[in-house]
C-alpha cells in the first residue's frame, strides 16, 4: 500500500514542483495544487451532488419500504434494488470522487515525506547513499526520525551541503533552491507540529500549534456548513453514529496534523477551505432541487420516447381478443 501511495506521490511531485518553481514558495504552491486538484475533481463533485440529491429525493420511499417490510429483510432488500433501478438511482455513485481527495491526501503526504524523489526526483541511487550518510554526520547520527531523512537533508541542506557528494551540480543547484522555499506565513512546512515518536510526551514546535487547530476548527465549520447547504448530508448527519463520527473525524484530523510535517497539515487546511467553497457554488448552480427537476424532466421524456417507440397493433391482432371471448361464449352455450 505504501508503494501505491509513492507511486502517486511522485505523479503529483511533477505538479507540485512545476508550481514551486512559478512561485518559488512551496505554501503558495500547495494552496495552488489545491485549487487546481478541485477544478480536476469538480466534474466528479457535481456527479456526487446529484447522487446525493437523488438519494435524498428517494428517502420518504425507502421509509415507506422499510416500514411494509421490516419483518422481511429480503424482500426490502429486492424491492429497495428495484426503486433504485426504477428511478435511475445508483446509492454507490458518489463513492468514486471520495476516493480521489483520499489519494490526492496520501500522495501528497509521501510527496512531503520524500521530496528528493517524489518532488525534486532524484536519482534513487544517490538518495540511498545521502540517506545513509546522515548516519555518519557529526552532530546527526542517529538523532533524526529515519521516516523523514529526506526531509532532514532538505531542512539542514546548508550543513549537510559538503556531505553531499553523491548528487551532480544540477541536482545540488535544485536542491540549495528548494530547501529556501519551505517557509510560509512565518511557519517552516517542513517540520511537524509534536514529535511523531512521543506526540503525548511533548510541546508543539514554535508556533507550529496552529496548524492542529486551524485543522480542527476549518474541518468542523466546513462540514457544520455543508451540511447545513445539503439536505441530504443534514439527514445523515443527524443520525447518531453520523453525529459522533462527525466528532470523531475533526478530532482525528487534528491529531494527524500533530504528527505529519506541516505542509500536509497546511493542504488539509486549504483543501477544507477550498471544499466549502465549491459547496456553495454546487449549491448554487446544482442545487438539489434543481437536479431533482432535471432527472424527473428526464425520466418524463424517456417515457415519452418509450410510449412513442411503441408499434400499435394491427386492426385484426386488436379484434383478435373481442372474437375470442365471443367464441369462447358460444362453446359454452353448446356445452
Amino acid at each position: 500500500m505504501n508503494d501505491i501511495f509513492n507511486f502517486f506521490g511522485s505523479i503529483l511531485g511533477y505538479l507540485l514542483w512545476w508550481l514551486y518553481v512559478l512561485v518559488k514558495n512551496y505554501g503558495v504552491a500547495i494552496v495552488l495544487f489545491t485549487v487546481i486538484i478541485k477544478l480536476l475533481l469538480f466534474p466528479f463533485s457535481v456527479k456526487q451532488q446529484r447522487s446525493m440529491a437523488s438519494t435524498a429525493k428517494l428517502s420518504l420511499k425507502q421509509k415507506e419500504l422499510q416500514k411494509k417490510y421490516a419483518k422481511d429483510k429480503q424482500k426490502l432488500q429486492i424491492e429497495t434494488q428495484k426503486l433504485y433501478e426504477k428511478e435511475g438511482v445508483n446509492p454507490t455513485g458518489g463513492c468514486t470522487t471520495m476516493l480521489f481527495p483520499f489519494l490526492v491526501m496520501f500522495g501528497l503526504y509521501y510527496t512531503v515525506l520524500n521530496p528528493l524523489s517524489n518532488a525534486l526526483h532524484l536519482s534513487s541511487g544517490a538518495i540511498t547513499k545521502a540517506v545513509d550518510m546522515l548516519n555518519h554526520v557529526p552532530g546527526m547520527g542517529n538523532t533524526f526520525n529515519a521516516q523523514y531523512a529526506q526531509i532532514e537533508i532538505v531542512k539542514n541542506f546548508s550543513t549537510l551541503k559538503p556531505y553531499l557528494t553523491m548528487f551532480g551540480t544540477d541536482e545540488l543547484g535544485r536542491l540549495e533552491s528548494f530547501s529556501h522555499g519551505f517557509k510560509f506565513l512565518g511557519l517552516n512546512l517542513l517540520d511537524t507540529p509534536c514529535d511523531p515518536s512521543n506526540i503525548f510526551g511533548t510541546l508543539f514546535r514554535s508556533n507550529l500549534w496552529v496548524i492542529p487547530v486551524l485543522c480542527l476548527v476549518t474541518y468542523i465549520l466546513t462540514q457544520y456548513f455543508t451540511f447545513k447547504l445539503q439536505p441530504g448530508m443534514q439527514q445523515q448527519q443527524q443520525q447518531g453514529c453520523m453525529k459522533g463520527m462527525f466528532y470523531i473525524m475533526a478530532f482525528v484530523s487534528a491529531w494527524f496534523a500533530c504528527t505529519v510535517p506541516a505542509a500536509v497539515g497546511s493542504y488539509w487546511i486549504i483543501s477544507s477551505i477550498t471544499q466549502f467553497f465549491q459547496t456553495i457554488v454546487l449549491n448554487v448552480w446544482y442545487s438539489p432541487a434543481d437536479l431533482n427537476a432535471e432527472a424527473e424532466a428526464r425520466h418524463v421524456a424517456l417515457r415519452e420516447q418509450e410510449e412513442a417507440a411503441v408499434k400499435p397493433l394491427p386492426v385484426n391482432m386488436r379484434r383478435a381478443p373481442a372474437a375470442q371471448k365471443k367464441t369462447t361464449k358460444t362453446e359454452k352455450r353448446r356445452r
